[in-house]
């Protein structure tokens, strides 16, 4: 993982440090970006700096955006929700590559994950609030944020009509239909990352597993169970499969429930 401070940072430096963290030659990098050696080092001695299509190969093979590798000149908010946007949480386009207007949560592989501000503000509301910040200054912020950005003032252009609501929808209905006792109905679905929600779930072996990409965008939502006490449901879906789960506080004490593809 690349930590370096970028910001103020030469693209010089920023493209030394990237192929070191990487363990990169100059002629190992050169030959994934289709450059001679000498076009490397040109670059990291300051020389000239990589044209644009070279940049998108580049952000490619370090998985960083083109911001960073130019230094971070803008500092860049999600366009749909306005979270500040750093390499680890910005997201990728359908083939793959980065797309640095959006964050994981907003843009998923190719699909926009929010159709209306209301289920965007539900979600990111109680994760503003604090002793300093109450929930209806947070509200009052983010109705005066979200109809600034790109997303929400091209929404028209941008939408899929409908298409991933419904696929959300016809979720729900198959998660419903699996009776699992104590299980609340489910009513919603909110775009969830990876990393934040790979539990390691133990075997009857006694290993454990984790059945999520760290780096994929899946579906879900924490009900408390109707049988009240202080473990929740985790809920989690995408195209593939199912997975339901029982967990204490922090994600304390993961027990699969259930893992169907679908």
């Amino acid at each position: 993982m690349f930590w370096v401070e970028v910001f103020g940072v030469e693209t010089k430096d920023v493209l030394l440090a990237l192929r070191t963290d990487r363990g990169l030659s100059q002629d190992e990098l050169a030959e994934k970006v289709f450059v001679t050696r000498q076009a490397v080092s040109r670059w990291e001695n300051g020389e000239t700096v990589p044209n644009t299509e070279t940049l998108k190969l580049l952000s490619s093979v370090f998985d960083v955006s083109i911001n960073t590798l130019l230094g971070e000149p803008q500092k860049k908010v999600c366009q749909c929700c306005g979270m500040p946007l750093e390499d680890e949480i910005i997201s990728h386009n359908s083939d793959g590559s980065l797309n640095d207007d959006y964050c994981k949560w907003c843009y998923a592989d190719g699909t926009y994950t929010y159709s209306n501000m209301d289920d965007l503000l539900r979600v990111c509301i109680p994760h503003m609030v604090s002793d300093e910040f109450t929930e209806e200054q947070a509200r009052e912020y983010m109705s005066a944020l979200l109809p600034t950005l790109d997303y929400w003032k091209r929404y028209e252009e941008l939408s899929d009509d409908g298409q991933f609501e419904e696929f959300k929808k016809v979720l729900m209905s198959e998660i419903n239909a699996l009776g699992i006792e104590g299980l609340p109905p489910v009513t919603a679905l909110n775009a969830l990352v990876g990393k934040y929600v790979n539990l390691a779930y133990p075997l009857p072996s006694g290993f454990t597993a984790k059945f999520l990409d760290d780096n994929t965008t899946y579906l879900g939502n924490q009900l408390e169970s109707e049988f009240g006490g202080d473990r929740c449901f985790g809920v989690l879906a995408n195209m593939d499969f199912i997975l339901i789960s029982t967990y204490g506080r922090e994600g304390a004490d993961p027990e699969l429930v259930l893992y169907k593809k679908r």
